[in-house]
């Protein structure tokens, strides 16, 4: 015998109770997709300023499909170089509840390490990480610190090798220097090797704070230096111009670890593709954000480096720059 068939209103009853069930899967699952979709991670930036450099960590972040304030929240924020407002700033960003810090000093990422050992921390640019206690070692960083470091042993010799190519008379280098930055004290004691060994005596000339440079650049004078070097630190970064301006009315050759000094009219710079570097540092980002640990990715050496001459400041100074030099250099500005 055949089974009865259903009466209109069971059928009905039977095909609103299945679609109501339906429905209801599909909401809960439009619910977890949306909660998905607006959570967006958030990006803590702690720099000193936005200069040039930090174009190359945009263009490497929309490389990987990464559009601030569309699949991305990217917080800024700079010392302008005032490194004792580092510990404030990384507080503020990590009270965003941020995901990841990118810094873009050691000064920057000291102060952020110190305020989280669990939010992950992308430095672009910092020294000697391994010898100041940022990461247990080059290849294995352990603890929530990877990323880049901006120093290789032969580039200070390169950089005073080149200043001598162009300035045969330079004899005593006046060194401009934050001895309270624990990577420059290191840096300090390779500059003094540098120095020794193509025969040139080193200034040393201690500069902690931008009010400081007044009394450097007398400094300078009293000790009759003939060239002049300024560390690449939010210090000096801070008063660039003034470092510049006072090395040309010095008539001193200058060398610098930053395009920007000899665009505003300094000598030459040396230095590595800081735009490049911090283009990289997108990758590391990306691969946090997609789960990797930052204690098990190395620590990038400089792949790129840039030479830069100004040759109108050469020329003010009574400078011939050799044709072969400019041919090495990445640009030459007129």
């Amino acid at each position: 015998m055949d089974a009865p068939s259903p009466t209109r209103e069971s059928a009905t009853n039977r095909r609103a109770f299945i679609g109501s069930v339906a429905g209801g899967l599909l909401a809960a699952q439009g619910t977890a997709f949306g909660q998905s979709a607006s959570k967006v991670p958030r990006i803590g930036v702690l720099g000193n300023t936005d200069a040039s450099a930090w174009d190359g960590f945009r263009q490497g972040m929309r490389d990987l499909g990464y559009v601030d304030g569309r699949n991305v929240a990217i917080d800024w924020r700079w010392a302008n170089g005032i490194a004792a407002k580092y510990p404030e700033l990384a507080t503020e960003l990590l009270q965003l509840k941020v995901d990841l810090l990118v810094t873009s000093s050691t000064p920057a990422t000291l102060a952020a390490k110190q305020a989280t050992r669990s939010v992950p921390i992308v430095m672009l640019n910092s020294a000697y990480p391994d010898k100041i206690g940022l990461v247990e070692s080059l290849s294995h960083p352990g603890g929530n610190v990877t990323g880049f470091s901006n120093v290789t042993t032969e580039l200070g010799g390169k950089r005073l090798e080149l200043l001598r190519e162009i300035a045969p008379g330079v004899s005593r280098l006046a060194l401009l220097w934050n001895p309270d930055n624990p990577v420059e004290v290191i840096g300090h004691r390779e500059s003094l090797a540098n120095a020794a060994a193509v025969g040139v005596e080193l200034l040393s000339i201690e500069v902690r704070s931008p009010s400081d440079h007044a009394a450097a650049f007398d400094a300078v004078v009293a000790g009759r230096a003939n060239a002049l070097h300024a560390n690449g630190n939010p210090v000096n970064f801070k008063n660039f111009q003034l470092i510049v301006d006072f090395a040309l009315g010095r008539r001193l050759p200058s060398s610098f670890e930053e395009r920007n000094f000899v665009a505003a009219g300094g000598l030459l710079s040396y230095a590595p593709s800081y735009a490049d570097t911090y283009r990289r540092g997108a990758v590391y980002v990306d691969k946090i954000l997609k789960g990797a640990k930052p204690g098990d990715l190395p620590i990038q050496q400089p792949t790129r480096f840039e030479f830069v001459i100004n040759l109108k400041t050469a020329q003010a100074l009574g400078l011939s720059v050799p044709r072969s030099l400019q041919l090495r250099a990445d640009e030459v500005i007129q």
